[in-house]
């Protein structure tokens, strides 16, 4: 990943500016999730103001921005079309519910078992979607374009004059964005170049006859007043709401609402850890996001999860803390109630050239030099995750693949390295010492290894360096134990784990366990979170 978020001390001003720089870049994300999903454009900004404000307020990672994010409205537009609107606001009330649950259980320390190529496909993935996005602000909006002959407006893109003039904010915003900060840090780059841009559009631009997009023209009006507790939305009463007919409608919706939510704030938590190498807490922060998403629903938002362009935006401009983030929600609303005119008239160039630097600080460039350097397997990993992220758009399923992949690759591999030396003690019993783990991958080599036919009337299988890991490997010892039991030979098993010893209970006729040297097994990072 290319250096624009090194580590560096964070300050009131910092927090602040880094704030308002986020809420600038948030508007016209949160009005275009809306409008994806089915919704009103105050819906997306309802959605970005609370649950921005809730989560930074007592989430699990400080500096981290949440908000109304396209991977939930993706699944939103579906509820919204099969079921209608008012649908939407019950099931994100019960997607904040099942994340709350979530945290409580203590299930958020899973991230852990995402590996590194999935980090790297997701990021890279996302990075690709981010950019792909921004190509629709080059293209002439539907309602100027031509019609095709069926009578529908042609996506077509920008030519001559236009498209001159986008590219040209686009790159000054770029570049004030790369350069600006090897002069100064006073003033955050981003915040500078949507400053630059939106005065050279409002000001220089007109003088020549020149005009450009703007958030006006992407959503019209975007004033509005403070969230109003509107929960159930009319049509739907307490009545109706608790109806088995309506739980079994949104249930569905909010549970891939929460694991996509979950899954894409975790991850998102994970990759600014690494950025500031810092250490977020994955348990509360799914608290967080519940929370802020229950409310959210019963205050006429679409709901909401980590934005990992916006939390890459906050960090660049120097947010660190939990006021960077509450900065960036109150700056929200006070665009929303007073000053959506200053708002609606940033360029949407300025928006995409921040986007695009987004994606270049976002996509993991080494990635590209490394596949001679990784294994195989890890570089299909990171393509897979990466491919369905961009084709699918589903971030939740993209990283659900990926895991599954590298498990199975890692059950594939670890089922290789069961092995056994062998030796005779003093009284004529023959020793097997167990290297590797043994577990449903590894049982078959397990059986290979031993000769119950040939072998002494005593024999002793050694667990020091080994781990029955699951239910199949205890089969496979009982199994073992009956095959030596019916031969009239005994079978003697050392440094044997206390769960296993346990669930070998049934077969002690046949086994006799050396309890005395038994270990125990603890997992110092349970604490953690």
């Amino acid at each position: 990943m290319l250096d624009f978020f090194t580590r560096r001390t964070s300050g009131l001003k910092d927090d602040l500016l880094s704030g308002l720089t986020v809420a600038l870049a948030m508007v016209p994300e949160a009005v275009a999730f809306a409008l994806i999903a089915g919704l009103a454009p105050l819906t997306g900004l309802y959605a970005a103001l609370t649950v921005g404000l809730i989560t930074a307020a007592i989430g699990g990672r400080p500096g981290m921005i949440s908000g109304a994010t396209g991977a939930l409205a993706v699944v939103i537009v579906s509820l919204v079309r099969d079921h209608g609107p008012e649908y939407v606001f019950p099931a994100v009330v019960l997607m904040g519910l099942i994340q709350i649950a979530v945290g409580l259980l203590r299930l958020g320390k899973l991230i852990r078992l995402v590996p590194h190529p999935v980090m790297l496909g997701f990021v890279n993935g996302l990075a690709i979607v981010i950019f792909m996005a921004q190509l629709d602000s080059f293209k002439i909006p539907a309602e100027t374009a031509e019609l095709d002959s069926h009578g529908h407006a042609a996506s077509a893109w920008m030519t001559g004059t236009p498209l001159y003039i986008m590219i040209a904010l686009t790159a000054l915003t770029m570049a004030i964005i790369a350069f600006l900060p090897r002069l100064t840090r006073v003033v955050p780059a981003t915040l500078a170049a949507i400053v630059v841009t939106s005065l050279l559009a409002t000001f220089a631009l007109p003088a020549f006859g020149l005009e450009t997009r703007t958030v006006y023209d992407l959503a019209g009006s975007i004033q509005g007043g403070f969230p109003t507790f509107d929960f159930p939305v009319s049509p739907m009463t307490w009545q109706t709401l608790l109806t088995l007919e309506t739980i079994e409608i949104i249930l569905p919706y909010s549970l891939i609402l929460a694991a996509v939510g979950l899954i894409e704030s975790l991850m998102t938590m994970s990759l600014i850890d690494e950025i500031t190498q810092t250490h977020g807490r994955g348990n509360r922060e799914c608290i967080g996001q519940g929370v802020a998403n229950i409310t959210t629903g019963m205050f006429g938002g679409m709901g909401g999860c980590a934005m990992i362009g916006q939390s890459l935006i906050n960090v660049n401009s120097g947010g660190r803390t939990r006021v960077s983030g509450i900065a960036a929600a109150l700056f929200l609303l006070l665009f929303i109630m007073f000053l959506s005119p200053v708002i609606e008239v940033i360029p949407m160039a300025a928006l995409v050239g921040v986007m695009f630097m987004v994606v270049i600080g976002t996509f993991e460039w080494a990635s590209l030099r490394m596949y001679k350097k990784i294994p195989t397997s890890d570089l299909l990993v990171m393509i897979t995750v990466t491919a369905v992220t961009v084709f699918l758009h589903n971030l939740a399923l993209a990283v659900f693949v990926g895991v599954i992949i590298a498990a199975l690759v890692f059950a594939w591999q670890q089922a290789t390295y069961l092995a056994a030396d062998t030796k005779y003690n003093e009284h004529g019993s023959k020793i097997y010492q167990l290297h590797g783990p043994l577990f449903f991958g590894s049982v078959t080599r397990f059986r290979e290894l031993f000769d119950p036919n040939n072998d002494p009337d005593d024999v002793v299988i050694d667990f020091y360096y080994t781990r029955v890991v699951d239910q199949s490997g205890l089969e496979a010892i009982n199994s073992l134990a009956t095959r030596y039991a019916n031969l009239g030979k005994r079978l003697h098993l050392t440094h044997l784990s206390e769960e296993c010893r346990q669930l070998l209970d049934r077969a002690k006729k046949f086994v006799e366990v050396n309890i005395s040297e038994d270990p125990h097994y603890h997992v110092s990072t349970d604490r953690l979170d």
